[in-house]
């Protein structure tokens, strides 16, 4: 009778585990969303360092009494320029947004928002990143929804673009402006 190597099975054996794990990882609730740790807790510490030629985030902006967005962007940022023409039609709706331009050049930012229009009220200027990491930003362009306090209401992560935005930011936006 033929003996079975020990290293003949290890590998299907092996594989089959793996697929369990893709399986029911993949099949888990929530599996798009990243938590964030924010969310129902006040808006982190903003940078008082403003994009030169702009007005700089103030504490009073983020609670002012009004929803207020936190677009994290760069001009560098392919997905934050395919959102900016969101980002425009927002403002032109009423809505309130400010601006951290983080881990870029301030004469890029600047003329990127000269070239493409300006939707925020101020811009705060980030250019080492410290401000991304205290509000736990992993890569732009990253949006916060905050409630009339400076409450951080919702996350999203990615451009303000396609399905991902309208089944998951629009809806929690369109919630938080009471609409």
């Amino acid at each position: 009778m033929a003996r079975l190597s020990p290293l003949m099975i290890a590998p299907p054996l092996i594989f089959a585990a793996i697929g369990a794990l893709f399986y029911f990882g993949l099949g888990r609730d929530g599996q798009n969303e990243l938590e964030s740790m924010f969310e129902g807790k006040p808006a982190p510490a903003m940078t008082s360092e403003a994009l030169p030629g702009y007005a700089a985030i103030t504490p009073e902006m983020l609670a002012s009494g009004e929803v207020t967005l936190v677009n994290f962007w760069a001009s560098w940022c392919p997905p934050c320029r395919a959102e900016h023409p969101v980002l425009k039609q927002m403002q032109a709706e009423g809505i309130r947004i400010v601006g951290v331009n983080f881990k870029d050049k301030a004469d890029n930012a600047q003329r990127y928002l000269k070239d493409d229009g300006n939707p925020f009220l101020a811009v705060a200027f980030d250019p080492a990143g410290r401000t991304a990491i205290d509000w736990g930003v992993t890569a732009p362009p990253e949006t916060f929804i905050l409630d009339g306090d400076g409450t951080v209401l919702f996350k999203f992560v990615g451009p303000l673009v396609g399905s991902d935005y309208q089944q998951r930011f629009v809806p929690r936006l369109n919630e938080a402006l009471g609409r």
